[in-house]
């Protein structure tokens, strides 16, 4: 007798071995047309597979995200890899994961795919799906499966096999007769599980866009040809994320970058940025609004060198840990490294003086360019650089401050990333890592003080495993932006290893030496991925606060030029960055022009606005036009212009 726990605590008996299909046939016809894998005890498998002991199970369908991954593997492993091989029988099939929202195949063929190639793949992997063919898994041996690949011409599978483990080889086989023909078979190496029949698979799917790809991630190896591809569970879904890639890319930072003159990256210094006028204005805006922010919270600003000896690096432990991403010099026989974080350099200005329980918590802020050695496939405009700054910040307390430290982070955090645009937050608890420093004790109390505190301030988590600092637990803040895309930004690491490698201490009430605890924080993380999240974010179209220009004074005639001109000086001394646009253009010139580089407040000024010394208010995105005083105007403006506290 075999029971069966189902999700809802139902437990179903069979006489014997059972297959996750037969259990979901014996609840309903329903279900069992919609079931297209199981999860047993947690673990995913085939639905045709037998169950022989009892077990938990879960019944999986396309409503159901891993579903959903296990219909998109099925769609790239064995309709979309087939497709290819059905089109290019030389085509050498090499990796073929889903990712986000999709899936991606690197493929080794002579034919250069093109746009143009991606409809016609898309024919044929309907045509395969239609064939409604069987996809049965088969346990080889594994140096028999290495072998099989070898024998036809397929390097890279056999190189996946000879590195595994000695046993057996999981490979799934589509069809019958002769391999790689519509009426044959096709056999692909996957770990599994895979959907039992292709016509199950949604057709509510697009390849995307093509890529090169290096075998295994290095440049040594041969490039490959990717292409990556969506797949959902029906068509509205489909066209509604097609929407939104389609809106993504509009809103691309890069392609916005340029078009509102913010920065610019090139060759001769790679993964780093030069910011524009109105870029280096919208920076500037931005960490302002921060050091605000931290100064009212009681934070001490400083600067700390950028090039320092490696000596300080192997102390700290990062050397260890960070050693191929740090740029390095040689100096009067020393190796100095480019700091890729702050951290060690804030414990020596801690260290400096003698520090008593009294004088603590010490929060101590910098705006700290830091610089990595990222490679050149991970660049990506200002989201990802090999140069920026953090609005990095180290706290000093000791463990009984802990929680009031991290609430007060917490709030600083919430209210910094409302007003900045970004309502829902999701947070995750980041614990200890394979490989770390400090004793499991000293992890124990991390976790145990990084938890509390989250129960203090009433702050929700989800558990992100492993992922924790070598030194010490987190918590990881993720914005979503209008796109729903969520945004990995802010962190707070509770720390007790590196006080004790870097041999801090303050003075306790007992008048003995104590190691402070150390908690590494930062609201946006790196400033120039921020600025890309928020260029994203809002189109471009920033709030007025936040605008490098917040309003163009545009002529409609040349007797309105002496009113622009006082205008703008009275503009300026409210604090409204404002610019005069006195050619002798059309008026809608002007406002499309103006409108395209997303000024907030477009204002055209005409004989009527001197005469009765009003102003005619455009608002970005807005046809219409409002006539509104000028002192009115100005007092309105003035306040919307501020930064918010």
């Amino acid at each position: 007798m075999v029971n069966i726990t189902l999700p809802d605590g139902s437990v179903r008996q069979y006489e014997g071995a059972i297959s996750g299909m037969q259990v979901a046939e014996s609840i309903g016809a329903g279900l069992a047309k919609a079931a297209l894998a199981v999860k047993v005890d947690g673990k995913q498998q085939d639905i045709y597979l037998p169950i022989e002991k009892d077990a938990h199970l879960q019944i999986l369908t396309v409503k159901d995200e891993e579903g959903l991954e296990i219909m998109r593997h099925t769609l790239t492993a064995q309709v979309l890899a087939r497709a290819v091989k059905e089109m290019w029988p030389d085509a050498k099939l090499a990796i073929g994961p889903t990712i986000k929202d999709g899936f991606y195949y690197d493929i080794d063929m002579e034919h250069k795919l093109t746009p143009d190639d991606l409809p016609k793949i898309e024919k044929k992997m309907n045509e395969i799906i239609d064939r409604n063919q069987k996809v049965v898994r088969e346990l080889w041996d594994k140096h028999e499966a290495e072998k099989y690949f070898k024998d036809i011409g397929n390097t890279y599978k056999a190189d996946i096999i000879h590195r595994a483990p000695d046993g057996k080889i999981s490979l799934y086989r589509q069809g019958e007769g002769e391999i790689n023909k519509p009426t044959g078979h096709f056999m692909d190496l996957c770990f599994g599980p895979h959907i039992e029949q292709t016509g199950k698979i949604s057709k509510a799917f697009k390849l995307t866009k093509l890529a090169g790809a290096y075998w295994r991630g290095d440049s040594n190896n041969a490039q490959l040809q990717r292409i990556y591809g969506t797949m959902w569970a029906n068509e509205k879904d489909l066209k509604s994320y097609l929407t939104r890639i389609e809106e993504a890319e509009k809103r691309d930072h890069r392609k916005l970058g340029t078009q509102l003159d913010l920065f610019h990256i090139q060759e001769e210094a790679t993964g780093q940025v030069f910011w524009h006028d109105k870029g280096w204005t919208l920076y500037r805006l931005l960490e302002n609004f921060i050091r605000d922010k931290i100064r009212r919270e009681g934070y001490i600003e400083v600067k700390t060198p950028v090039l320092v000896d490696r000596v300080l690096w192997e102390k700290s432990g990062h050397w260890e840990k960070f050693r191929e991403n740090m740029f390095t010099i040689e100096a009067d026989e020393k190796t100095l490294a480019v700091k890729p974080m702050n951290c060690p350099c804030h414990v020596q200005i801690f260290n400096k003086k003698t520090v008593s329980y009294r004088d603590l918590p010490i929060r101590m802020a910098e705006f700290g360019s830091c610089y990595r050695n990222e490679s050149d496939g991970s660049l990506h405009g200002i989201m990802r650089l090999r140069g920026f700054v953090q609005d990095d910040a180290h706290i000093f307390c000791t463990p009984e401050q802990i929680t009031e430290e991290v609430t007060k982070f917490c709030e600083l955090l919430k209210t910094t990333y409302k007003q900045l645009g970004f309502e829902n937050i999701v947070v995750k608890f980041s614990t200890r890592p394979e490989k770390r420093a400090g004793t499991d004790e000293t992890w124990d109390k991390a976790e145990a003080a990084l938890a509390e505190a989250c129960k203090a301030s009433n702050l929700a988590y989800e558990i992100n495993p492993g992922e924790g600092a070598f030194y010490g637990p987190k918590l990881e803040f993720t914005v979503f932006d209008s796109l729903e895309r969520g945004w990995q930004c802010g962190t707070i690491q509770l720390d007790y290893v590196l006080p004790e490698r870097l041999d801090a201490n303050y003075i306790g009430a007992d008048n003995q030496k104590h190691r402070p605890v150390m908690l590494h924080r930062a609201v946006l993380g790196s400033l120039e991925r921020f600025i890309g999240i928020l260029i994203e974010h809002h189109g471009g179209a920033f709030p007025l606060w936040l605008a490098p220009v917040q309003v163009v004074l545009a002529t409609i005639v040349d007797d309105a030029i002496d009113y622009a001109k006082e205008i703008k000086l009275e503009m300026e001394k409210h604090g409204i960055r404002v610019e005069l646009d006195l050619r002798g253009e059309q008026i809608s010139y002007k406002v499309r022009e103006h409108s395209h580089a997303k000024v907030p407040a477009i204002i055209a000024l005409g004989k009527q606005e001197v005469e009765k010394r009003t102003v005619a208010i455009r608002r970005l995105g807005s046809q219409k036009q409002e006539f509104v005083a000028l002192d009115e105007a100005l007092k309105a403006l003035a306040q919307e212009a501020k930064t918010p506290e």
